[in-house]
């Protein structure tokens, strides 16, 4: 019960590895607010977290919107009291367009960008003072191993969203406010088998020197380490969890 008394908010948790960070936060003793643009999705995981005994809120979310965001912050206080944790996971990724950079519609990019960028960046705006009010907090920003690869749009904002992490980071720092993110390597998700094709898939699992495909418990682990104060003296850092895909130095 790592995080007991403790209220989270989990951006994108209607499914995926967004819906398996706000189950495992409730289930380590969190009040979880859902932050979710498919109303569907959102009711649906807020309301299964509360008939196995745990606490949480659905809140319709669009965080590239600042009024959507204030609003998300809003009801954390209203029915929670406040807010300690923050995990910036919403992005537009099952069913993305796959263009390159100079035939992509142009609106198309903008508004992806500030979903998968610009959100993490609008939500944390309207949240860190909550945080401050409350002695400090803990944010992880989703980001991925494709941000160390050359490619499209989404490689681009994911490359920008480890920026951010680390300017939150030096700026919330002093504020005791820790500022990380996680990139995942190939996760099994709907998303992923949705929009990877399955050959495709295959050739990257082979490359791995682990030789499997993630699951959402991965992920799970190292962004609740993250979150914890087992992780209190970390900040600015990006881990990639990805089984070896991004070997650095």
């Amino acid at each position: 019960m790592r995080f007991e008394n403790k209220i989270a908010i989990v951006t994108g948790a209607g499914q995926g590895i967004g819906e398996a960070y706000a189950r495992a936060l409730a289930r380590e003793g969190a009040a979880v607010v859902v932050a979710e643009i498919s109303e569907e999705n959102g009711q649906r995981v807020a309301q299964e977290i509360v008939g196995t005994g745990g606490r949480a809120l659905f809140v319709k979310t669009d965080v590239s919107s600042p009024e959507s965001a204030a609003n998300l912050a809003a009801r954390a206080v209203e029915v929670f009291g406040g807010v300690d944790l923050l995990i910036n996971n919403a992005a537009i990724f099952a069913g993305m367009r796959r263009e390159s950079l100079l035939e992509v519609d142009y609106a198309y990019y903008q508004r992806f960008m500030e979903v998968n960028m610009n959100g993490a960046l609008i939500v944390t705006r309207a949240v860190y003072k909550l945080m401050v009010e409350r002695g400090g907090g803990a944010i992880v920003n989703q980001s991925s191993t494709a941000a160390y690869e050359a490619g499209n749009y989404y490689k681009i904002a994911k490359t920008g969203l480890n920026a951010i992490t680390i300017g939150l980071a030096r700026e919330l720092g002093p504020l005791n406010i820790r500022v990380n993110g996680v990139a995942p390597g190939p996760t099994d998700t709907t998303a992923t088998r949705t929009s990877v094709p399955p050959e495709r898939l295959q050739a990257l699992l082979s490359t791995l020197p682990l030789r499997r495909i993630g699951t959402t418990q991965d992920i799970v682990n190292t962004c609740l380490f993250l979150l914890s104060t087992d992780a209190g003296w970390v900040t600015g850092q990006t881990w990639c969890v990805d089984g070896g895909a991004v070997l650095k130095i």
